[in-house]
């Protein structure tokens, strides 16, 4: 019977060794899943942070790509009237030179009928 007590005595303390070896590891993984939580709430404040950024981002390229397009617009209307004014000025330098042949045809006349 001494023998029974002493050899679940022993079984008794490994279980209990064991025990207290299990429970050792699981101390390590509760820290590590600490430490896996807090590492998972930092990536996704980060990736938060770079969506908000890059929402910013996607609004700013399209402000400056409607600013491109509006100043692209402008820069033709730009070009349209230029062509317009210059047919106009080449139209007017035309007419004077027009004029000018008429009135010189017309002092011509006049200097004939003078004579």
């Amino acid at each position: 019977q001494f023998n029974n007590i002493v050899l679940y005595m022993k079984t008794l303390n490994e279980k209990e060794k064991k025990l207290q070896e299990v429970l050792n590891k699981l101390q390590v993984l509760n820290l590590q899943s600490y430490d896996q939580i807090e590492n998972y709430e930092f990536l996704k404040s980060q990736k938060n942070q770079l969506e908000i950024e890059k929402q910013e981002l996607e609004n700013k390229f399209n402000k400056i790509e409607n600013e491109n397009e509006n100043l692209k617009l402008r820069i033709k209307q730009a070009e349209s009237q230029r062509k317009a004014d210059n047919y106009k000025e080449k139209k007017f330098e035309k007419k004077i030179d027009e004029l000018n042949q008429e009135t010189d045809s017309l002092i011509d006349e006049l200097d004939k009928w003078q004579m």
